[in-house]
This record gives structure tokens, sequence and C-alpha cells, in this order.
């Protein structure tokens, strides 16, 4: 008994050494660029997006919208109340839209993360989230845009005040880096394990049969996994890697990447909020919809 708890352990440390040493330098890059991005990079994304809902660019707004939305390194429930103050100002819904849902998708933290799975997966991430800003806000424009009504409702929400308040910059620079530590360490540990135990006890032709290029199955099972699988950014990191290792196509990974931070709960919950149930469940439906397409084709040109 004692020996089997003893060789557990000994591969356990083993591939845990392995999977820090491959994944904490990007999870360390990336918490130093958000932060600089959160700390010097913030008050101009903010002003930019601001001016490009006020200059009233049409259907080509949503282009730099959907940009800028990457770009912000605000959580959703941050990003929701700013939202609601450039909606004061005048900023439309499409633009909005766009906004939001690239900002859900992805933040320059984790492009960095990311770096980890490869040039391919970067890009192919970024295009993808990219791409579903722009789609998510033509469709608000062109479905809703003639209703007079507002897609959102943002009553009750007002920009929260900001921590980054250090008058000291350098200060203020590193107090970011300890928030961001705080908020994504357990989370990146947490995949760490995963991902070490999935490597001793899970056979090597598993996730090559789940999500194999198996005409769309694989991607719609990596749809639909994305929902109650993904925990934060960091966490997922370690375990794509190694599903891509073990098999897993390029378009069923950029599917679970749209899916799991679109589905992950506490992005649903600030999303519900301001959209009631009726377009909430539009927003699943076109997540879904969006991220089997988008992994198909992937699958197809890659």
């Amino acid at each position: 008994m004692w020996d089997m708890i003893s060789r557990e352990a000994v591969y356990l440390w083993y591939y845990l050494d392995i999977q820090f040493r491959q994944i904490a330098p990007y999870w360390a890059l990336g918490i130093v660029l958000g932060s600089a991005v959160s700390v010097f990079g913030k008050p101009w994304i903010h002003g930019a997006f601001s001016r490009i809902g006020q200059r009233r660019m049409g259907w080509l707004g949503v282009i730099p919208s959907s940009l800028l939305g990457i770009a912000s390194p605000l959580c959703m429930y941050g990003t929701i109340p700013l939202a609601a103050s450039f909606s004061e100002t005048g900023v439309r819904d499409d633009d909005l839209a766009a906004f939001m849902m690239s900002s859900i998708l992805l933040n320059p933290q984790l492009i960095f993360y990311s770096g980890a799975l490869g040039r391919k997966a970067v890009i192919i991430r970024f295009v993808s989230c990219f791409l579903c800003g722009c789609v998510a806000g033509w469709l608000i424009r062109l479905i809703f845009g003639r209703s007079g009504r507002s897609f959102f409702d943002f009553t009750g929400f007002h920009e929260g005040e900001s921590r980054d308040t250090d008058p000291n910059l350098l200060m203020r620079f590193l107090r970011n880096i300890l928030r961001n530590i705080r908020a994504t360490g357990p989370m990146f540990a947490l995949g760490i394990l995963l991902t070490a135990l999935y490597q001793i006890h899970v056979p090597d032709d598993f996730v090559s049969g789940l999500f194999g290029k198996q005409s769309g199955f694989g991607v719609l099972m990596a749809a639909t996994i994305g929902v109650p699988v993904y925990m934060c950014g960091g966490g997922t990191i370690p375990l794509l890697q190694q599903w891509l290792m073990d098999g897993m196509s390029m378009g069923s990974a950029a599917a679970f990447m749209i899916t799991g931070p679109a589905t992950k709960i506490t992005n649903l919950g600030a999303v519900k909020i301001v959209l009631g149930w009726k377009r909430f469940l539009i927003y699943l439906a076109f997540v879904i919809v969006f991220s089997w397409c988008t992994g198909m084709l992937v699958d197809l040109i890659a």
C-alpha cells in the first residue's frame, strides 16, 4: 500500500514539475503585461472606445469596438458598469455588444497565457474572438437596430471606482500584479494539478477519440464540454495543451476556447443581469452556434 502511494506521489511530482516548467513562464508574462495594460493603458482604451461610439461609424464601428474589448483588462463584472456609462453617453448597442462579447472571450493576459499552446493556437484564438465580437455587433445592428429599444438593460449599473489609485505608478503596478496573482494563482495551480492527474490516469487515445476530426462530432463535444469544464483562462491552458498533444483537433480547441469563457458561471451571471431571460437564451444559442461553426472552419483550413 505504501509503495503504491509512494509511486503515485513520484509520478504526480514528475508531471507537476513538467507542467509548471512549461506553463509558468507564460502565466507570469501574462500577469506582468496584463497588469501593465490595466495600469497604464486602460484609460486610453476606454477613451478610444468612447470616441468610436460618438463618431457614429456605422457598420464599421464594431471592428475597432471588438479589438478594444480584447484589449480591455476588465472582468465582465467590471465591463458591464463601464458599458453602462458608455451607453449613457450615446454609444450604440451594436458597438457595446462587440466590445462586451470580445471582452468576455479574451484579454491581454489570456493572450500571453495561450502562448503555451503554440503560435497557431494564439492566432486562431485571437481571430475567432475578434470575429465573434464583430458578428455579435452586426447581428444586434441588423435585428434590433431599428426597433428603437435598447438591447441591454443597464438599470442600476454605474461605473465603480478603480482600485489602481496609488499616486506612485510603480506601487500601483506592483499592487495590480499582486491582485492578479491572487485572482489567477489558485486556478492556475488547480489546472496544473488536474493536468498532471490526467496524464497519469487517462489513456493516451481518449482525447483523440473524443475530440478528433469526426465529421464535426469532436467540435460539437468541445463546444458543449466548454460549458461545465471551463474554470478560468489560466486554469484551462494546461489541460488544453495536453489535449492538443493527445490528438484534440485545433477546431475542437477553438470551439472550447469560445464556449468556455462565454459560459463561465460568473460571466453568465453578469450577462443575464443586463439581458433578461429571452435575450440571455439568444446569447447562449449564438455562442454555441458560432463556436461550432468556427471549429468546423478551423478544422477545414488548418
